[in-house]
């Protein structure tokens, strides 16, 4: 079972919970935007003079078309199935922001260091979307480039 499996909380909560979460912990600014091709929603922020952007995923009637015991769901249940899934993942997107800020607070690590794969860089990048396919490249070859491009 996921994290927060069968939540009652709506999206428009989490969301709402992720702001003032932030705020809390000193964001400067957010946004919130969605798509619905492919279904999806992003939050970002700047906080500690970096921008950050979460894209979360949101699942469709394919996503969720199974049960755990691998009967097909169809109709009312396959909508039921999707709108729980989807409440689910903003749940786990409230948590791991928030566990990220708790732990820059303590102490336990740094902003950055929570944050890196999220930090939007100036080519409208993640760090996560520039470095990943370098790293993956890296352990291909077995060995580090020469120089990370600019």
């Amino acid at each position: 079972m996921g994290y927060a499996q069968g939540t009652a909380v709506s999206e428009d909560r989490s969301r709402q919970e992720i702001e003032r979460t932030l705020m809390h912990y000193g964001a400067e600014q957010f946004v919130y935007g969605w798509t619905d091709k492919p279904p999806g929603a992003v939050i970002g922020f700047r906080m500690a003079g970096r921008m950050i952007r979460f894209r979360l995923t949101l699942p469709t009637a394919e996503d969720v078309d199974r049960t755990p015991t691998g009967r097909r769901r169809r109709g009312v249940a396959a909508q039921k199935a999707v709108g729980d899934e989807r409440r689910r993942r903003w749940r786990a997107l409230l948590l791991v922001i928030k566990a990220k800020l708790e732990a820059v607070q303590s102490g336990i690590s740094t902003f950055d260091e929570e944050f890196l794969a999220f930090i939007l860089l100036p080519n409208n990048q993640t760090a996560a979307e520039f470095l990943v396919p370098q790293i993956e490249a890296a352990y291909d070859k077995g060995k580090m480039p020469a120089l990370l491009p600019a």
